[in-house]
Parts: structure tokens; sequence; C-alpha cells
């Protein structure tokens, strides 16, 4: 194991004895929208906004995402033993629509264990997992528990999101409001099919 290696083990190591389960992270959202704040130190009008909107949607998201009866098989018949560490924050509207889908993944084989933790908690965690030199969130560190090896990551969007922000980022030179409302409505088209599809590559 090369120094690099054993580094990013420590960091993950300590990010995993912080993390939290996908329903107490749930508790976690709820309670700080209630309170009209978001997870992280800075709290603004606009983040807590963003967070009470998520709360709902991964609430619906938490009721009514579906999986196909395929992607069902796949996911029971996995062997290994992982665990999926990942990085979110409540006000991030990417997260919302993906971290239930996860969860809905993971809980269909019990070899799968998913943790969360926050960005802003886990600085060191999340710059190894950078996404294009940015700290993007959702990001999803997949770990062989036995050995402690990183088998792969996801995130911060699914595939064909990615390629239709790649696209509007190359035409227009940054995302607009209006291509972010147009983001989540292709979404909540694709009810999570995609996120499954990407997820289905890490099992």
């Amino acid at each position: 194991m090369t120094t690099t290696d054993i580094h990013i083990k420590n960091i993950i190591d300590e990010s995993l004895q912080k993390a939290i389960s996908y329903p107490a992270y749930r508790t976690l959202v709820k309670s700080l929208v209630e309170e009209g704040k978001s997870t992280g130190e800075t709290q603004t009008d606009a983040l807590s906004n963003y967070s009470m909107l998520n709360d709902k949607r991964m609430k619906r998201l938490d009721k009514t995402t579906k999986l196909t009866e395929e992607a069902v098989a796949e996911i029971e018949a996995y062997n290994g033993n992982v665990t999926w560490l990942v990085l979110t924050e409540s006000w991030c509207g990417d997260a919302a629509q993906t971290m239930p889908v996860i969860n809905k993944v993971a809980e269909l084989n019990d070899n799968i264990t998913l943790k969360v933790v926050l960005r802003d908690e886990n600085e060191a965690l999340m710059n190894e997992f950078l996404t294009n030199g940015g700290k993007s969130i959702p990001k999803l560190v997949a770990i062989d528990n036995a050995s402690g090896n990183i088998l792969g990551d996801w995130g911060p969007r699914p595939t064909k999101a990615t390629q239709l922000v790649n696209d509007y980022k190359a035409e227009h030179g940054k995302l607009t409001p209006e291509f972010k409302q147009d983001l989540q409505v292709w979404y909540n088209k694709d009810k999570g099919q995609n996120t499954v599809d990407d997820l289905l590559k890490l099992v």
C-alpha cells in the first residue's frame, strides 16, 4: 500500500467515525428545517429555503421511488460487502433527487451499508473526490469493507444529467436559474432510473 493509499484510508476512517445512517440524516434535515436552518456553518435564507424544498422532495421520493424488477434482482444478487459513504448537504438539489434513490438501492441488500457525512465537516475527504476541481455533491465513495480499498465513486449527478449540464455549460458558459429548473424537471421525469443504472455499475 502506497503512502497516498494509507493517507486516503485514514481520511475515510475518520469520516466513517462521524458518519450517520440515512434515516438519521433525514431526521437531522427535518429538525434543521423546522428551525429555519440548513446543514453547514453558513446559514442564509436561500440555503434554508433550498433545504426546506429538498426535505419535501426527499420525503416524496422516499415514498415514491420504484426500481425495476431487473434492477432489484441485480442488486439482491450482489455478494460483495461494501460501505457507500456519501458526502452531502441539505441545501443541495442534486442530492435531494438522488439520496432517496441511493437509499432504496442500499436497502435491498444487507451487504451494502449506506453512511452519510456532511461535506463541510469532512473537507479532507471531499478534497480527495473533487469533480473538475470543484467540491460538487452528492459524492458517493464505494469502500470494500474487508480491505478498506476504494472500489469506485459516483456523483454528483447521474450520467445523463451530467451530460445535460456539460452541454449547457459549453454553450452558455454557466448554469442559469432557468436551466437548474429544467434539470429538476428532468429528474422528475427520470424518476431515479438513471441513478439506479449508474449505481448498478458499482455492484
